[in-house]
Protein backbone atom coordinates (compact mmCIF):
# COMPACT_ATOMS: atom_id res chain seq x y z
CA UNK A 1 0.00 0.00 0.00
CA UNK A 2 1.35 3.42 -0.94
CA UNK A 3 1.55 6.03 1.78
CA UNK A 4 1.09 9.71 1.09
CA UNK A 5 2.46 12.51 3.25
CA UNK A 6 0.77 15.86 3.79
CA UNK A 7 3.17 18.75 3.22
CA UNK A 8 3.25 22.39 4.18
CA UNK A 9 4.14 24.02 0.87
CA UNK A 10 5.10 27.37 2.40
CA UNK A 11 8.83 27.92 2.72
CA UNK A 12 10.09 29.23 6.05
CA UNK A 13 11.79 32.64 6.36
CA UNK A 14 15.23 31.03 6.68
CA UNK A 15 14.61 29.11 3.45
CA UNK A 16 13.67 32.27 1.57
CA UNK A 17 16.63 34.16 3.01
CA UNK A 18 19.31 31.66 1.94
CA UNK A 19 17.57 31.26 -1.42
CA UNK A 20 17.64 35.04 -1.94
CA UNK A 21 21.28 35.38 -0.89
CA UNK A 22 22.35 32.55 -3.17
CA UNK A 23 20.40 33.90 -6.13
CA UNK A 24 21.91 37.35 -5.71
CA UNK A 25 25.40 35.86 -5.45
CA UNK A 26 24.81 33.80 -8.59
CA UNK A 27 23.45 36.68 -10.64
CA UNK A 28 26.16 39.06 -9.44
CA UNK A 29 29.24 36.83 -9.49
CA UNK A 30 28.61 33.43 -11.09
CA UNK A 31 26.54 33.99 -14.20
CA UNK A 32 28.85 36.64 -15.71
CA UNK A 33 31.85 34.25 -15.63
CA UNK A 34 30.30 30.77 -15.98
CA UNK A 35 30.89 30.59 -19.74
CA UNK A 36 34.48 31.78 -19.29
CA UNK A 37 35.32 29.04 -16.79
CA UNK A 38 33.62 26.49 -19.01
CA UNK A 39 35.69 27.55 -22.01
CA UNK A 40 38.97 27.67 -20.07
CA UNK A 41 38.21 24.45 -18.13
CA UNK A 42 39.54 26.19 -15.04
CA UNK A 43 38.59 25.62 -11.41
CA UNK A 44 36.87 28.80 -10.13
CA UNK A 45 38.80 29.49 -6.93
CA UNK A 46 37.56 33.07 -6.59
CA UNK A 47 33.97 31.83 -6.66
CA UNK A 48 34.89 29.34 -3.93
CA UNK A 49 35.79 32.36 -1.80
CA UNK A 50 32.29 33.72 -2.34
CA UNK A 51 30.73 30.39 -1.39
CA UNK A 52 32.87 30.35 1.75
CA UNK A 53 31.71 33.81 2.81
CA UNK A 54 28.05 32.81 2.40
CA UNK A 55 28.56 29.66 4.46
CA UNK A 56 27.56 27.45 1.53
CA UNK A 57 30.41 25.01 2.15
CA UNK A 58 28.87 24.04 5.48
CA UNK A 59 25.14 24.45 4.89
CA UNK A 60 23.80 21.35 6.60
CA UNK A 61 26.22 21.05 9.52
CA UNK A 62 25.71 22.38 13.04
CA UNK A 63 27.41 25.59 14.09
CA UNK A 64 29.50 23.66 16.62
CA UNK A 65 31.29 22.08 13.64
CA UNK A 66 31.68 25.32 11.71
CA UNK A 67 28.51 25.06 9.62
CA UNK A 68 25.50 27.36 9.41
CA UNK A 69 23.03 24.75 10.65
CA UNK A 70 20.39 24.84 7.93
CA UNK A 71 18.24 21.91 6.82
CA UNK A 72 18.09 19.78 3.69
CA UNK A 73 15.31 21.91 2.20
CA UNK A 74 17.67 24.90 2.37
CA UNK A 75 20.43 22.81 0.79
CA UNK A 76 18.17 21.86 -2.12
CA UNK A 77 17.08 25.46 -2.69
CA UNK A 78 20.70 26.60 -2.71
CA UNK A 79 21.68 23.89 -5.19
CA UNK A 80 18.81 24.81 -7.50
CA UNK A 81 20.02 28.42 -7.61
CA UNK A 82 23.61 27.33 -8.20
CA UNK A 83 22.50 24.79 -10.82
CA UNK A 84 20.64 27.53 -12.65
CA UNK A 85 23.82 29.63 -12.76
CA UNK A 86 26.53 27.01 -13.25
CA UNK A 87 25.99 23.28 -12.75
CA UNK A 88 29.74 22.75 -12.41
CA UNK A 89 30.02 25.07 -9.40
CA UNK A 90 26.85 23.54 -7.99
CA UNK A 91 28.41 20.08 -8.20
CA UNK A 92 31.38 21.30 -6.16
CA UNK A 93 29.04 22.50 -3.40
CA UNK A 94 26.87 19.39 -3.51
CA UNK A 95 29.69 16.85 -3.41
CA UNK A 96 31.66 18.77 -0.79
CA UNK A 97 28.67 19.00 1.56
CA UNK A 98 26.64 15.94 0.66
CA UNK A 99 29.35 13.32 0.14
CA UNK A 100 32.71 13.87 1.83
CA UNK A 101 31.65 16.10 4.73
CA UNK A 102 28.36 14.30 5.26
CA UNK A 103 30.03 10.89 5.45
CA UNK A 104 32.23 12.17 8.28
CA UNK A 105 29.21 13.76 9.97
CA UNK A 106 26.99 10.67 9.69
CA UNK A 107 29.50 7.94 10.52
CA UNK A 108 32.59 9.58 12.00
CA UNK A 109 33.65 9.57 15.64
CA UNK A 110 33.34 12.74 17.67
CA UNK A 111 37.10 13.19 17.42
CA UNK A 112 36.95 12.93 13.62
CA UNK A 113 34.07 15.40 13.44
CA UNK A 114 35.93 17.95 15.55
CA UNK A 115 39.13 17.47 13.58
CA UNK A 116 37.79 17.59 10.03
CA UNK A 117 34.33 19.15 9.84
CA UNK A 118 35.26 22.70 10.94
CA UNK A 119 37.90 22.86 8.20
CA UNK A 120 35.45 21.55 5.62
CA UNK A 121 32.40 23.53 6.74
CA UNK A 122 34.23 26.85 6.86
CA UNK A 123 35.83 26.24 3.49
CA UNK A 124 39.38 26.10 4.77
CA UNK A 125 39.71 23.15 2.40
CA UNK A 126 37.50 21.20 0.02
CA UNK A 127 36.48 17.58 0.42
CA UNK A 128 36.50 14.66 -2.01
CA UNK A 129 34.64 11.33 -1.75
CA UNK A 130 36.43 8.48 -3.51
CA UNK A 131 34.18 5.53 -4.32
CA UNK A 132 34.00 5.10 -8.11
CA UNK A 133 36.61 2.91 -9.79
CA UNK A 134 37.38 1.98 -13.41
CA UNK A 135 35.52 -1.33 -12.96
CA UNK A 136 33.03 -0.27 -10.27
CA UNK A 137 30.51 2.45 -11.02
CA UNK A 138 26.88 1.80 -10.18
CA UNK A 139 27.73 -1.34 -8.21
CA UNK A 140 29.48 0.17 -5.19
CA UNK A 141 29.90 -3.24 -3.54
CA UNK A 142 32.26 -4.38 -6.31
CA UNK A 143 35.12 -1.96 -5.64
CA UNK A 144 38.58 -3.49 -5.94
CA UNK A 145 40.73 -1.05 -3.95
CA UNK A 146 42.10 -3.06 -1.02
CA UNK A 147 42.95 -2.24 2.58
CA UNK A 148 45.07 -4.71 4.57
CA UNK A 149 45.97 -4.29 8.25
CA UNK A 150 49.66 -4.88 9.00
CA UNK A 151 49.31 -4.73 12.78
CA UNK A 152 49.84 -0.98 13.02
CA UNK A 153 48.41 0.56 9.88
CA UNK A 154 45.85 -0.03 7.20
CA UNK A 155 47.64 -0.23 3.85
CA UNK A 156 45.54 0.85 0.87
CA UNK A 157 46.23 -0.04 -2.76
CA UNK A 158 44.14 0.64 -5.83
CA UNK A 159 42.78 3.40 -8.04
CA UNK A 160 39.75 5.66 -8.02
CA UNK A 161 38.31 7.47 -11.00
CA UNK A 162 35.89 10.35 -11.60
CA UNK A 163 36.56 11.71 -8.13
CA UNK A 164 34.98 15.15 -7.83
CA UNK A 165 37.48 17.62 -6.30
CA UNK A 166 40.05 14.88 -6.86
CA UNK A 167 42.99 17.24 -7.47
CA UNK A 168 41.86 20.29 -5.45
CA UNK A 169 40.62 18.73 -2.21
CA UNK A 170 42.42 18.86 1.10
CA UNK A 171 40.50 16.05 2.81
CA UNK A 172 39.52 12.72 1.24
CA UNK A 173 37.08 10.01 2.26
CA UNK A 174 38.16 6.78 0.55
CA UNK A 175 36.34 3.44 0.36
CA UNK A 176 38.32 0.19 0.18
CA UNK A 177 37.67 -3.57 0.36
CA UNK A 178 38.95 -5.50 3.38
CA UNK A 179 37.97 -9.11 2.53
CA UNK A 180 40.43 -11.02 4.68
CA UNK A 181 39.23 -9.27 7.84
CA UNK A 182 35.49 -9.51 7.35
CA UNK A 183 34.85 -11.91 10.24
CA UNK A 184 32.01 -13.35 8.21
CA UNK A 185 29.94 -10.17 8.27
CA UNK A 186 29.28 -6.99 6.36
CA UNK A 187 30.15 -6.28 2.76
CA UNK A 188 33.87 -6.05 3.53
CA UNK A 189 34.03 -2.31 2.72
CA UNK A 190 35.78 0.12 5.05
CA UNK A 191 35.83 3.93 4.82
CA UNK A 192 38.94 5.97 5.60
CA UNK A 193 39.68 9.67 5.93
CA UNK A 194 43.03 11.14 5.00
CA UNK A 195 44.57 14.44 4.00
CA UNK A 196 46.22 15.62 0.83
CA UNK A 197 49.93 14.97 0.83
CA UNK A 198 49.73 11.67 2.69
CA UNK A 199 52.51 9.38 1.39
CA UNK A 200 50.95 6.94 -1.04
CA UNK A 201 48.02 9.18 -2.03
CA UNK A 202 48.82 10.23 -5.58
CA UNK A 203 46.73 12.56 -7.73
CA UNK A 204 46.35 11.10 -11.20
CA UNK A 205 45.02 12.34 -14.50
CA UNK A 206 42.52 15.16 -14.48
CA UNK A 207 39.54 14.00 -16.51
CA UNK A 208 38.61 15.91 -19.67
CA UNK A 209 34.82 15.84 -19.74
CA UNK A 210 32.02 16.66 -22.16
CA UNK A 211 30.60 19.17 -19.71
CA UNK A 212 30.99 20.49 -16.17
CA UNK A 213 34.36 21.89 -17.17
CA UNK A 214 34.71 24.07 -14.06
CA UNK A 215 34.24 21.06 -11.79
CA UNK A 216 37.48 19.32 -10.90
CA UNK A 217 37.40 15.58 -11.65
CA UNK A 218 40.50 13.44 -11.27
CA UNK A 219 41.87 9.96 -10.79
CA UNK A 220 43.47 8.91 -7.51
CA UNK A 221 46.15 6.25 -7.14
CA UNK A 222 46.74 4.59 -3.78
CA UNK A 223 50.19 3.05 -3.56
CA UNK A 224 50.77 1.56 -0.12
CA UNK A 225 48.87 4.44 1.49
CA UNK A 226 49.34 3.80 5.22
CA UNK A 227 46.65 5.02 7.59
CA UNK A 228 46.41 4.40 11.35
CA UNK A 229 43.25 2.80 12.82
CA UNK A 230 41.92 6.19 13.96
CA UNK A 231 41.49 7.12 10.28
CA UNK A 232 38.73 4.51 9.84
CA UNK A 233 35.29 6.15 9.60
CA UNK A 234 32.67 4.05 11.33
CA UNK A 235 33.29 0.33 11.76
CA UNK A 236 35.77 -1.67 9.70
CA UNK A 237 34.12 -3.89 7.07
CA UNK A 238 30.71 -2.25 7.69
CA UNK A 239 30.91 0.94 5.59
CA UNK A 240 28.56 -0.18 2.80
CA UNK A 241 25.49 0.86 4.78
CA UNK A 242 27.06 4.24 5.52
CA UNK A 243 27.84 4.66 1.82
CA UNK A 244 24.19 3.99 0.98
CA UNK A 245 23.05 6.52 3.58
CA UNK A 246 25.36 9.13 2.13
CA UNK A 247 24.14 8.42 -1.40
CA UNK A 248 20.48 8.61 -0.38
CA UNK A 249 21.02 12.07 1.06
CA UNK A 250 23.16 13.08 -1.90
CA UNK A 251 20.40 12.12 -4.32
CA UNK A 252 18.03 14.58 -2.67
CA UNK A 253 20.53 17.40 -2.96
CA UNK A 254 21.73 16.65 -6.48
CA UNK A 255 18.11 16.81 -7.63
CA UNK A 256 18.26 20.54 -6.93
CA UNK A 257 21.08 20.99 -9.45
CA UNK A 258 19.11 19.10 -12.11
CA UNK A 259 16.08 21.29 -11.51
CA UNK A 260 18.30 24.36 -11.74
CA UNK A 261 19.56 23.24 -15.17
CA UNK A 262 16.01 22.66 -16.38
CA UNK A 263 14.87 26.01 -15.00
CA UNK A 264 17.76 27.87 -16.67
CA UNK A 265 16.93 26.17 -19.97
CA UNK A 266 13.27 27.15 -19.67
CA UNK A 267 14.16 30.76 -18.87
CA UNK A 268 16.46 30.98 -21.90
CA UNK A 269 13.70 29.46 -24.04
CA UNK A 270 11.17 32.02 -22.85
CA UNK A 271 13.56 34.91 -23.57
CA UNK A 272 14.17 33.54 -27.07
CA UNK A 273 10.55 32.86 -27.99
CA UNK A 274 8.88 35.97 -26.53
CA UNK A 275 10.00 38.45 -29.23
CA UNK A 276 9.41 35.80 -31.90
CA UNK A 277 5.87 34.73 -31.07
CA UNK A 278 4.67 35.30 -34.61
CA UNK A 279 7.51 33.24 -36.00
CA UNK A 280 6.62 30.38 -33.64
CA UNK A 281 2.90 30.80 -34.39
CA UNK A 282 1.79 31.07 -30.77
CA UNK A 283 -1.93 31.82 -30.95
CA UNK A 284 -3.63 32.56 -27.62
CA UNK A 285 -6.99 32.68 -29.40
CA UNK A 286 -6.81 29.00 -30.39
CA UNK A 287 -7.84 26.19 -28.01
CA UNK A 288 -4.98 23.90 -28.99
CA UNK A 289 -1.30 24.62 -28.64
CA UNK A 290 1.67 23.12 -30.40
CA UNK A 291 5.28 23.91 -31.11
CA UNK A 292 7.19 26.34 -28.89
CA UNK A 293 4.28 27.13 -26.60
CA UNK A 294 3.69 23.47 -25.81
CA UNK A 295 7.39 22.83 -25.18
CA UNK A 296 7.61 25.71 -22.72
CA UNK A 297 4.33 24.89 -20.98
CA UNK A 298 5.21 21.22 -20.55
CA UNK A 299 8.70 21.97 -19.26
CA UNK A 300 7.40 24.53 -16.76
CA UNK A 301 4.91 21.99 -15.44
CA UNK A 302 7.50 19.22 -15.13
CA UNK A 303 9.93 21.55 -13.33
CA UNK A 304 7.28 22.40 -10.74
CA UNK A 305 6.48 18.70 -10.28
CA UNK A 306 10.16 17.76 -9.90
CA UNK A 307 10.72 20.53 -7.37
CA UNK A 308 7.80 19.35 -5.24
CA UNK A 309 9.11 15.78 -5.35
CA UNK A 310 12.55 17.00 -4.27
CA UNK A 311 11.14 19.09 -1.42
CA UNK A 312 9.03 16.14 -0.31
CA UNK A 313 12.12 13.93 -0.05
CA UNK A 314 14.06 16.72 1.70
CA UNK A 315 11.26 17.23 4.22
CA UNK A 316 11.12 13.52 5.01
CA UNK A 317 14.88 13.52 5.57
CA UNK A 318 14.71 16.59 7.81
CA UNK A 319 11.90 15.02 9.84
CA UNK A 320 13.87 11.83 10.40
CA UNK A 321 11.44 9.72 8.35
CA UNK A 322 12.22 7.10 5.71
CA UNK A 323 13.04 8.80 2.44
CA UNK A 324 15.12 6.42 0.28
CA UNK A 325 12.35 5.74 -2.24
CA UNK A 326 11.44 9.42 -2.48
CA UNK A 327 15.10 10.37 -2.90
CA UNK A 328 15.41 8.00 -5.84
CA UNK A 329 12.17 9.29 -7.34
CA UNK A 330 13.41 12.88 -7.09
CA UNK A 331 16.79 11.95 -8.56
CA UNK A 332 15.22 9.97 -11.40
CA UNK A 333 12.70 12.60 -12.44
CA UNK A 334 14.94 15.63 -12.07
CA UNK A 335 17.94 14.00 -13.73
CA UNK A 336 15.96 12.99 -16.80
CA UNK A 337 14.38 16.46 -16.88
CA UNK A 338 17.83 18.10 -16.75
CA UNK A 339 18.65 16.38 -20.05
CA UNK A 340 15.23 16.85 -21.61
CA UNK A 341 14.90 20.59 -20.99
CA UNK A 342 18.01 21.87 -22.79
CA UNK A 343 17.52 19.30 -25.54
CA UNK A 344 14.04 20.62 -26.32
CA UNK A 345 14.95 24.27 -25.86
CA UNK A 346 17.92 23.95 -28.21
CA UNK A 347 15.47 22.91 -30.91
CA UNK A 348 13.79 26.31 -30.53
CA UNK A 349 17.08 28.11 -31.11
CA UNK A 350 17.76 26.44 -34.44
CA UNK A 351 21.32 26.96 -35.78
CA UNK A 352 22.14 29.48 -33.03
CA UNK A 353 21.83 26.67 -30.49
CA UNK A 354 25.08 25.19 -31.82
CA UNK A 355 26.99 28.38 -31.04
CA UNK A 356 29.12 28.51 -27.89
CA UNK A 357 27.57 31.93 -27.34
CA UNK A 358 24.28 30.17 -26.57
CA UNK A 359 24.09 29.29 -22.87
CA UNK A 360 21.75 26.38 -23.50
CA UNK A 361 24.44 24.33 -25.24
CA UNK A 362 26.42 24.48 -21.97
CA UNK A 363 23.38 23.34 -20.01
CA UNK A 364 23.00 20.50 -22.53
CA UNK A 365 26.61 19.35 -22.08
CA UNK A 366 26.46 19.69 -18.30
CA UNK A 367 23.19 17.84 -17.88
CA UNK A 368 24.10 14.25 -18.71
CA UNK A 369 26.12 13.72 -15.54
CA UNK A 370 22.93 14.16 -13.54
CA UNK A 371 21.43 10.98 -14.96
CA UNK A 372 24.64 9.11 -14.03
CA UNK A 373 26.31 10.54 -10.93
CA UNK A 374 25.35 9.25 -7.45
CA UNK A 375 23.43 6.40 -9.03
CA UNK A 376 22.26 6.25 -12.65
CA UNK A 377 18.63 6.52 -13.68
CA UNK A 378 18.54 2.75 -14.06
CA UNK A 379 19.77 2.30 -10.48
CA UNK A 380 17.07 4.70 -9.26
CA UNK A 381 14.44 2.65 -11.08
CA UNK A 382 15.82 -0.49 -9.45
CA UNK A 383 15.67 1.06 -5.97
CA UNK A 384 12.14 2.37 -6.48
CA UNK A 385 10.91 -0.99 -7.79
CA UNK A 386 12.43 -2.80 -4.83
CA UNK A 387 10.55 -0.53 -2.45
CA UNK A 388 7.31 -1.05 -4.35
CA UNK A 389 7.69 -4.83 -4.49
CA UNK A 390 9.02 -5.37 -0.98
CA UNK A 391 7.01 -7.45 1.45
Amino acid sequence: MLEWAVMDFKLKPEHLEIQRKTREFCEREVMPVAAKYDKEEAFPWELIDGLRKLGLLGIIFPKEYGGIGLDTVSFCLVLEELGRADAALALTVESHNGLCSNHIYLAGSEEQKKKYLPRLATGECLGAWALTEPAAGSDAASIQTTAAFDGKHWVLNGSKTFTTQGSVAGIYVIMARTPELANGGGTNITAFVCEKGAPGLEIGKKEIKMGLHASDTAQLHLNNLKLPPEQVIGKPWKAFRDVMRVLDGGRVGISGISIGIARASLEEGIKWVKPRKAEFDIRPDLPGLSGAGKILADLATEIEAARLLMLHAATLLDNGEKYSKEASMAKLMSGELAVKAPTMVLDLFGPYGASLDCNVQRYFRDSKLYTIGEGSSQIQELIISRHLLAD
